[in-house]
């Protein structure tokens, strides 16, 4: 028996294991949004449902080899089918929970079962203690190699389906080059290596298909035609286009659609824009699609606008994209633009600059890489660049979709020492959606709105200030680094919607 490749097999079947959890849990995440619930959930029953596999291998009394490579063949059945039968299932009945939580324990158990076998196949070659210590600690190994693979390279490369289809062939081929090593222990090899073989090539057929898969699938769940679909290591990019423009969806979430995203980025960037006292130096924070920067450029008085987004294939899409580009209006090319790639809270920290305009438009908070963007340990950050006579604006959620959410970014603001103004517009794809203006301290009307705005005059920009009862402020908590009460807040009121 050749130990180092059934060491080997180790990190493999350790790698396997944690990507097919990641996937499932990203792909829960992508469709049901509400990302800490379904990683949280799916994380707990996937590590309960190992214990179960772990607990029932004790059953398993003769034949402990051959039941290994079975249970290798069914990891990798269910494990690289598990992405594209969930997407199936996501977009042509209504029984996605049910399969998807099926998946996991059904995965979860077999994987489980994975090293007690092994651990007993190998019992005889080594000592008790070098076996435990040399196996689990290859175990973590490949737990920390999928780790790593996963958001850097298999996501962006692969997208979910290809990833889960690639980590199926892996198992099966564990399963294959098992019934070698472990011939003097199974009764009848080439059955086992028959089925290896044959799952292996409807797996690999799978893995050449998966980007027709993927296309298919995403026709069926966006209304409009997909006419771009590509992953970054943050995200899912998809551009649709039909009846309303072409809108672009990020995770499954709607950023804009052209025929009405004038609205919202028209009362993102003229109240800011007016009322500072000056407006040379603008920052915008996040706004990778160009479409802010598009509103900032109305001012003949800008002279450099530095615009800092996390996802270098989003400010790509908005300079090569040529749909995007005409409607920003080249925003991203214009020689006053300069894009930085890069965290927008590490850039305020290393950043020494002052700035007359800040426009922060950042996603909603629906998770923690994003609640620590609403933070006061953030907006402090923030403070600090802001000129004396500057304004800034935050996109702020809905106030009638998620209330609460909205006055806790207010609450937030004014704990890390802002004046602010909370303000709100009807933007017909999102419906009521919100922003705060901050200041050092109250700013006075400065210029006037820029000519060819489709949305904003003046009656209407102060009518915006105006709250009715249901939008109107709510006692919150404040949002900090160590309590993240924001992201919880948007979960639960999201989930009314959603």
């Amino acid at each position: 028996m050749n130990k180092t490749l059934l060491y080997i097999s180790v990190i493999v079947i350790a790698t396997c294991g944690l990507i097919y959890e990641l996937v499932v849990g990203a792909l829960a995440s992508y469709l049901l949004g509400d990302s800490i619930t379904q990683f949280s959930t799916v994380i707990g029953g996937y590590l309960f449902a190992m214990g179960i596999g772990s607990y029932l291998s004790r059953y398993i009394e003769r034949g402990v080899a051959q039941r290994f490579v079975e249970v290798e063949l069914a990891v990798a059945l269910l494990g690289g089918i598990c992405a594209p039968m969930l997407f199936l299932t996501f977009t042509l009945t209504s029984l996605f929970q049910v399969a998807l939580y099926g998946s996991v324990i059904a995965i979860g158990a077999l994987v489980g079962m994975e090293i007690p076998l092994l651990l007993r196949i190998l019992k005889d070659q080594l000592k008790f203690k070098d076996l435990v210590s040399q196996v689990l600690s290859l175990d973590y190994v490949g737990a920390l190699a999928a780790s790593l693979a996963f958001p850097l390279l298999l996501v962006p490369k692969l997208g979910l389906v290809r990833t889960s289809l690639l980590f199926g062939v892996l198992n099966a081929g564990v399963a294959l080059w098992s019934t070698w090593l472990l011939a003097p222990l199974l009764g009848n090899p080439l059955r086992l290596r028959v089925k290896a073989v044959g799952l292996t090539v409807l797996l690999l057929v799978g893995f050449v298909m998966g980007d027709r898969l993927t296309t298919f699938y995403e026709d069926q769940l966006y209304a409009d035609d997909v006419v771009h679909a590509s992953s970054s290591p943050y995200q899912r990019i998809i551009l649709t286009r039909g009846k309303r423009g072409f809108s672009l969806f990020l995770n499954g979430n709607l950023q804009f659609a052209s025929l009405d995203e004038y609205r919202y980025h028209e009362s993102l960037v003229h109240p800011a824009m007016v009322r500072a006292g000056k407006v040379e130096n603008v920052l915008i924070l996040g706004g990778g699609d160009g479409l802010a920067a598009r509103e900032v450029l109305r001012y003949p008085e800008v002279r450099s606008v530095t615009l800092v987004d996390l996802d270098p294939a989003i400010t790509g899409l908005a300079t090569n994209f040529e749909e995007l580009v005409k409607l920003n209006r080249h925003a991203l090319t214009d020689p006053r633009v300069r894009v930085v790639n890069g965290d927008a809270m590490q850039f305020l920290s290393e950043s020494t600059a002052r700035y007359d305009v800040v426009v922060v438009d950042f996603p909603d908070p629906n998770n923690f890489a994003l609640g620590k963007l609403y933070t006061t340990g953030f907006y402090k950050l923030l403070k600090k660049r802001i000129a004396p006579e500057g304004v800034a604006v935050v996109q702020s959620t809905s106030p009638l979709f998620a209330r609460r959410s909205f006055w806790c970014v207010e609450t937030t603001l004014r704990a890390a020492g802002f004046w602010t103004e909370p303000y709100h517009a009807l933007v017909p794809s999102f419906g009521e959606w919100g922003y705060v203006l901050i200041a050092h301290e109250a700013p006075g009307r400065q210029r006037p709105l820029p000519e060819g705005l489709l949305f904003l005059d003046d009656a209407t920009m102060a009518s915006l200030t105006q709250f009715p009862p249901d939008m109107g402020p709510l006692p919150t908590e404040v949002n900090r680094l160590n309590n993240q009460v924001l992201v919880h807040y948007y979960e639960a009121e999201w989930q009314r919607w959603n």
